[in-house]
């Protein structure tokens, strides 16, 4: 699947853009804070309904302005246009024109997306939000149920916290109705969750060592935080005490985590910067590759800025491990990391929110 062209309006920095997009490999290149890293962030958008940059969408709407919208067109089996406008009292969601009720409806006709940047450091040596949110994304694109089954969770999880602040004597009857709802639908997050972790680990320890030029091994397992069987009910039983002391749901997936070992060690712990940055990389290759193995059509890469922190050995060997046929867009502020096999790449010009 092949973005041909995105069109923005009062998107973060840009008041308006209009772009072409070639097939192979484009460079985004500038200063920083000129608006590169916001092309990707919109194409993203566009295509996942979600931001890799923020949890609000509402960030995105340039300042001073309501609203936001994003628009282009997508090349594959099918070829379709896609739009999606924002703003906070409401979004619409066309296909071909045509208005889609739910997000999924609209999601079936996008395409696959990883995200490459160069804070992914932080899945390595961060907390288990962002590992979370790694997750998150992976999965939403790869199984259908998992979108509306974790918002429903998120919904359910709010309204529970509510509830344990709202009154000195939490009101345990109303607030178990909602441990239901956490339980039935967690049980799908968990086990989509672990059925990715237990396809992605294979994936992310060869790339790995293609990366790592020394061959180091990389293990991934996942960590429920919903107890024994993945029984939320009885687990958040067991704790209501500590619920009742804290006046908050203390287990489920949003505290769910994935462990990164490196040549069996806790990687955040004892990697370096270096190995750290391998590892990241690894979890997204590993992405990459399982993306291109589920579906016909590969996934296209998103590649913010990730040149500048890698030595030659672990930058050559991630070019290499880059599936041919997707389509990659590349954000940076140096060509000096370029050699020959960027001789064929679209170069543009980012500069004070304008491209050329």
């Amino acid at each position: 699947m092949l973005l041909r062209s995105l069109n923005l309006n009062h998107f973060r920095c840009f008041e308006s853009l209009r772009l072409e997009l070639d097939s192979g490999v484009t460079l985004f290149h500038g200063k920083n804070a000129q608006g590169k890293t916001s092309i990707l962030e919109a194409i993203c958008v566009l295509l996942r309904l979600q931001s890799p940059r923020s949890s609000q969408l509402a960030e995105c709407i340039r300042f001073s302005e309501k609203a936001f919208a994003v628009g282009g067109k997508l090349d594959g089996i099918d070829s379709m246009e896609l739009r999606f406008q924002y703003r906070e009292s409401g979004r619409k969601l066309l296909v071909d024109g045509e208005t889609q009720r739910r997000s999924e409806d609209y999601l079936r006709h996008s395409a696959l997306v990883v995200w490459m940047a160069n804070d992914d450091l932080a899945l390595v040596r961060g907390g288990g939000d962002g590992r979370r949110r790694f997750l998150d994304f992976m999965a939403g694109q790869l199984f259908p149920i998992y979108r509306p089954a974790l918002k429903t969770y998120e919904k359910a999880l709010r309204s529970r916290n509510y509830l344990l602040k709202k009154d000195a004597s939490p009101q345990w009857a109303q607030i178990d109705a909602y441990t239901k709802i956490l339980h039935a639908q967690g049980r799908i997050v968990s086990d989509c969750r672990r059925e990715l972790v237990y396809q992605l680990q294979s994936r992310a320890a060869d790339a790995e060592k293609k990366i790592s030029v020394s061959g180091e091994s990389l293990e991934i397992s996942y960590e429920s935080a919903s107890g024994e069987n993945d029984n939320l009910i009885a687990t958040l039983a067991e704790r209501r005490q500590e619920e009742f002391r804290r006046r908050q749901t203390v287990a489920g997936p949003h505290r769910d985590d994935l462990l990164l070992t490196l040549n069996g060690m806790p990687a955040a712990k004892f990697a370096s910067e270096g190995q750290q940055r391998t590892v990241a990389l690894a979890l997204k290759l590993g992405q990459t590759q399982l993306f291109v193995d589920a579906r016909p059509e590969p996934p296209i890469l998103l590649i913010d800025d990730v040149f500048g922190e890698l030595d030659p050995d672990r930058r050559n060997a991630l070019m290499a491990a880059w599936p041919e046929a997707s389509q990659k867009l590349i954000t940076t502020t140096h060509l000096d990391w370029m050699d020959e096999r960027f001789s064929d790449a679209r170069r543009l010009t980012v500069d004070g929110a304008s491209v050329s």
